[in-house]
């Protein structure tokens, strides 16, 4: 995105307290959709952060903190929302405190309505098993949803290289389930750019990764993956499932 771009962008940009409407908001998705498909990573998150201010966070699962890391250094003290289920496994809970203490961003922690214990007692012990598109549902899909009416547009780190249900994941794209903006700013990197920005920045990665689990979610429905094998398998394996549903 050119300087001038830039400046347009923050001259226009939302304050803490003004929301656009959805009809502005895919306007803009229209407008620089196009443009910045092939825009640096770096550039995405400053065109973000210009546009819509204190409205725009990312996400992070923890499996790594390549995200959260490149926002650290466009846009210090960003808010990075962290959907903690209840069901995280320890190394996680662990990468997120890591991410915190070291990367100068505002880590928020949003939990389900129900706690795990209240969950069991109101829908049965297990629901992850006995029904877990509701359990996905519960404890992510709708604490996003809630989280997300505080802002206008959310960064992820979905990447095209991922998944085929991922394949056409646009860099800025229009969530019409979530009425925002979604922005993937590292869509078009490959497995091989995500390790190398690791190695060269010393990147913080979720211990889980170097020990058979490339994609990361709740430990019921997370195994490990043999060598060869697509990096999502272990999720939900068994099943058809293929995602929680934030991205779908």
């Amino acid at each position: 995105m050119s300087t001038a771009a830039t400046r347009a962008a923050r001259a226009n940009r939302a304050t803490s307290t003004e929301g656009r409407s959805p009809e502005q908001l895919r306007e803009i998705v229209s407008h620089w959709g196009a443009e910045l498909e092939l825009a640096p990573a770096e550039t995405i998150i400053e065109w973000a952060a210009a546009t819509f201010g204190d409205r725009f966070a990312i996400t992070s699962s923890m499996g790594d903190a390549v995200l959260a890391h490149l926002a650290s250094k466009v846009v210090p003290g960003i808010d990075v929302v962290f959907l903690d289920t209840g069901y995280h496994f320890v190394e996680t809970i662990g990468t997120r405190d890591a991410v915190e203490a070291t990367l100068d961003v505002t880590v928020r922690t949003v939990h389900p309505e129900l706690s795990v214990a209240e969950q069991d007692a109101e829908h049965g012990a297990d629901l992850f098993r006995t029904d877990p598109d509701r359990c996905c549902a519960m404890r992510k899909v709708e604490p996003l949803r809630r989280t997300l009416a505080s802002y206008d547009a959310w960064a992820t780190g979905l990447r095209r290289a991922e998944t085929h249900d991922r394949v056409i994941a646009p860099v800025i794209g229009w969530d019409a389930r979530k009425q925002k903006v979604k922005v993937s700013p590292i869509a078009r990197w490959s497995d091989e750019q995500v390790e190398t920005y690791i190695a060269e920045n010393g990147v913080l990665v979720n211990p889980l990764v170097h020990d058979g689990y490339p994609s990361i979610g709740c430990w019921p429905c997370t195994r490990r993956v043999a060598p060869g094998d697509d990096a999502r398998s272990g999720r939900w394996a068994g099943t058809t499932k293929t995602e929680c549903g934030i991205h779908v």
